[in-house]
């Protein structure tokens, strides 16, 4: 697959899916937080808000003035930080449909005087060299189909001493006692890529080497896939209510594909085929 034809699906996927997304189940598309164990006992949502407080406690983020989300969806991320920090903030998607409705969310919240959003190419991004002070990426780093190149862009727009924070989709490790990747667990890797529409996942070492290759200084990381697990099943038995399949119905044949294959992701972080991986750490001053 090219790169143009991987961009054009996540496109259409997120074009067709976002808003129903939105209806059934809010305006943050990610996982939710449960606990370092994943046993607290939380509303998706809130759930959803807790995972990104937690991730800026983890990181030791100071009060930024610039931010940049990467992969911003319909702007849940970006409006809550814009909105916390006092902030201004920018999003950029693949997704001309988030766009727009990003862009209606900010009115509504009356932040669309400070946050922007784009459509725009994570890989290529139109800004400038040092221009953020913290750069978020909250499970978009899956989507990339070069994580090097993802990972540069990133710290090329991010200011000296800023704060770089991904939180994304891994597969186990392979240089632990369980090796390689086996057959099995390739197919079912490449069953998640078919539906979410992803190029392939790297282990959080592998993110490290390149981070750190990156020139990334007190880097940072940690897997968080317990703490998140259970969102897969509180997602699947959301799904099975009345309003969200009359949406899927509309939605089309990918959206319902990706919601009948939500099991692939329980099952993925069952067996600890599927992890998720969080990485953080600043540029230097100059």
């Amino acid at each position: 697959m090219t790169a143009t034809t991987l961009y054009e699906q996540i496109q259409q996927f997120y074009d067709a899916s976002s808003l129903l997304w939105e209806q059934v189940w809010g305006e943050h598309m990610h996982h939710g937080y449960y606990g370092p164990n994943g046993t607290y006992q939380r509303e998706r949502r809130q759930a959803q808000i807790a995972l990104i407080e937690e991730l800026l406690a983890w990181a030791e983020v100071e009060p930024p003035q610039n931010i940049l989300d990467v992969g911003c969806g319909i702007g849940g991320s970006t409006l809550h930080l814009a909105e916390k920090y006092n902030a201004q903030a920018t999003g950029i998607t693949l997704s001309p449909v988030q766009a727009t409705r990003a862009r209606e969310r900010a009115e509504m919240m009356n932040l669309d005087a400070r946050v922007q959003f784009e459509v725009a190419n994570a890989l290529e991004m139109p800004f400038a060299d040092d221009s953020f002070d913290l750069v978020w990426s909250l499970e978009s780093g899956e989507h990339m189909p070069d994580k090097e190149k993802f990972i540069r862009e990133c710290y090329r727009v991010l200011k000296p001493g800023g704060k770089l924070i991904i939180a994304t989709w891994c597969h186990r490790p392979t240089d632990s006692v369980a090796g390689e990747l086996t057959r099995a667990e390739k197919r079912h890797l490449e069953e998640i890529y078919q539906v979410y529409c992803l190029p392939y996942v790297l282990s959080l070492p592998e993110y490290e080497a390149i981070a750190r290759d990156c020139g990334i200084k007190n880097l940072r990381s940690a897997d968080w896939s317990e703490a998140v697990a259970p969102f897969w099943n509180i997602v699947i038995d959301s799904a099975l209510n009345p309003e969200a399949i009359l949406g899927l119905l509309r939605s089309g044949w990918k959206t319902i594909a990706a919601a009948l294959s939500l099991n692939l992701m329980s099952r993925g972080y069952d067996t600890g085929l599927v992890r998720f991986g969080l990485l953080c750490g600043t540029k230097a001053s100059n």
